[in-house]
């Protein structure tokens, strides 16, 4: 990727005010295309808001807002071909199985190779075996999965997460983030909101913070770690943890014995 590449989605002093209450105070931003781009900010701070406007579903008051060259003011039909929004909650139907699911948007898109595509996508998001499963017997992270399946039928270039893993618990939390960082391999470009520090650390190539209708700062990992002076060293007694108590008293995992040497064990 070299710098002269236009961006996959560009915001310029973008500004959303509900009656009195500004939302958004002259948002900038870029996401380079292929890249996992986290805007980071608690509650309230504008994440949606942003969102909501670059995915053509919000008027903005002021700024602009361009998602692969399309302008999402003017050019709002063809923004909606190449940009795809995967909401805070799972958008799948319990009836259906994941297969019917896919399937069915699909159809609603008009594609051909209905059948094809559900079964590359089942593939891809690991719910191959579970594909004739109704969604009601998904765990969370199998329904969060399959949603994001479902937001890549078309292949738009651009898809937007938006808080993808609230609720989820710590195993689900990490399957979706192995297919967002899939999505990013295939050169997907991800826009990925949350509040999860964690989330943003492990996912993203480049972080922005927004608090109050602002982005503060805006870089990598690394760029935002040295805004602060390095850490200093202290020594602090440190308690042992489960894993190393576990580990104390069961002994390390080993390979099974075999031959002789179980032999002699069972003898003793």
């Amino acid at each position: 990727m070299t710098d002269t590449m236009a961006p996959a989605i560009a915001v310029r002093g973008l500004t959303k005010a509900y009656k009195q209450l500004q939302v958004l105070r002259g948002v900038d931003l870029e996401v380079a295309p292929g890249t996992i781009f986290a805007l980071l900010g608690a509650n309230g701070a504008g994440k949606t808001t942003v969102v909501r406007i670059l995915a053509t579903l919000l008027h903005a008051d002021g700024g602009t807002a361009t998602v692969q060259g399309f302008d999402v003011g003017t050019s709002a039909a063809e923004v909606r071909e190449v940009i795809s929004l995967t909401g805070q909650f799972a958008a799948v139907d319990e009836i259906l199985t994941g297969r019917e699911n896919l399937a069915l948007v699909a159809r609603l898109r008009h594609l051909a190779g209905v059948d094809a595509i559900a079964a590359d996508l089942l593939e891809r998001f690991s719910l191959t075996d579970a594909a004739d499963r109704r969604v009601a017997t998904y765990s969370g992270g199998m329904r969060r999965r399959l949603d994001i399946a479902m937001s890549l039928i078309g292949s738009p270039g651009v898809i937007v997460l938006d808080e993808p893993t609230t609720g989820l618990d710590p195993e689900a939390r990490q399957e979706v983030w192995a297919a967002v960082e899939g999505l990013a391999a295939g050169g997907t470009t991800v826009l990925l909101t949350t509040q999860y520090l964690e989330e943003a650390e492990r996912l993203a190539d480049r972080i922005a913070i927004l608090h109050e209708g602002r982005i503060l700062v805006e870089g990598t990992l690394e760029e935002l770690q040295r805004l602060l002076p390095p850490a200093e060293v202290e020594y602090v007694e440190r308690r042992p943890s489960l894993e190393e108590v576990f580990l104390a008293l069961v002994g390390t995992r080993r390979a099974p014995e075999t031959g002789a040497a179980a032999s002699r064990e069972d003898s003793e």
